[in-house]
């Protein structure tokens, strides 16, 4: 079977480099011997549409043209599917094999594999291996969640998708309707930027608090996509990296040494506790609930209230 699929490949993409005009369905059917073997229209339409995918997966540039008759024609252009000379000096070729070696998931790593070897066929030097260890540190970014893939293709695909989503603050995950834009690893967690349908507004989703399957929906964006994505500074001012007040919270005696750090000042007050002063920006509340009972927020108010409703919605499972 995967012989015949590939002669079959072979076939259609030496029919449509070979012509100097758009072939219609019907003529590359009487051209190829696989497609008149087709026991209906129907079958033949589907095993072309899924071979023309594949081609165009594997990087051939095929044209859909239509004629003044209306009739639909496909061809791929020599001087499209034409790379120049690729050269590569040792240090960018170490620089995509690193990268290549990144991506540890399987359909990743496959495509990372394919990639190199194309380039390797296109004039990578021969003495080089993109694939050899240059430094005792080896990095890699882990993808455990199951929605990352349907959201990197989406956004490679500009589809909008629907998926239900679980706030911190919130009991239980709510439907949302987003228009995704890139994604982006920051400090070991996955997020996604995109347009929120329903809220009219651009948001960052947290892909970990994702719930269920991701699903696709038909229809072109309704907002410009921007040119810049700032994922991480989005997320980072949410985390509170980005902080314009202070805020004053009750920490316990030899608890919470990260928020120590962050201390503007600590002063001690006796039964074991110290007052903090801490820099305050979005997200922070979060990250306090994070020490359970070993913080009591102060002030200003909305902080202590936002620790309140979260830690309610943890309670409540």
């Amino acid at each position: 079977m995967a012989i015949a699929k590939a002669e079959r490949l072979m076939n259609l993409a030496l029919c449509l480099l070979g012509t100097r005009r758009p072939l219609s369905k019907r003529e590359l059917r009487e051209s190829i011997e696989a497609y008149l073997e087709a026991g209906s229209d129907d079958s033949f339409n589907r095993m072309f549409e899924r071979d023309k995918d594949d081609l165009r997966e594997l990087g051939l540039v095929i044209e859909t043209v239509e004629n003044l008759d209306g009739e639909v024609g496909y061809l791929a252009r020599r001087d499209s599917n034409r790379l120049p000379p690729i050269t590569l000096d040792a240090e960018e070729a170490a620089a995509l094999g690193l990268a290549a070696k990144v991506w540890q998931q399987a359909r990743l790593a496959g495509a990372a594999s394919g990639a190199l070897q194309k380039l390797r066929a296109a004039g990578l030097p021969e003495d080089v291996d993109p694939y050899e260890a240059h430094g005792a540190l080896e990095p890699h970014i882990p993808v455990h969640e199951a929605a990352f893939e349907p959201l990197m293709l989406a956004c490679r695909d500009r589809r909008p998708v629907v998926f239900d989503y679980r706030k911190a603050t919130a009991a239980h995950p709510e439907t949302r309707q987003v228009e995704p834009w890139a994604l982006e690893c920051w400090r070991g967690h996955w997020y996604l930027a995109g347009w929120d349908r329903e809220r009219g507004a651009e948001r960052v989703f947290r892909l970990s608090r994702i719930t269920g399957r991701v699903r696709s929906r038909a229809g072109r964006y309704t907002a410009e996509v921007p040119d810049v994505v700032t994922v991480r500074e989005t997320v980072a001012s949410w985390a509170g990296d980005i902080a314009d007040r202070s805020a004053l919270i009750r920490l316990r005696t030899g608890s919470g040494y990260p928020l120590r750090a962050k201390a503007v000042s600590v002063r001690e007050l006796g039964d074991g506790w110290d007052e903090l002063e801490i820099p305050y920006g979005h997200g922070l509340d979060a990250w306090l609930v994070e020490f359970g009972p070993d913080v009591v927020v102060l002030e200003p108010a909305e902080l202590r209230a936002d620790v309140v409703d979260r830690l309610r919605a943890v309670a409540k499972g």
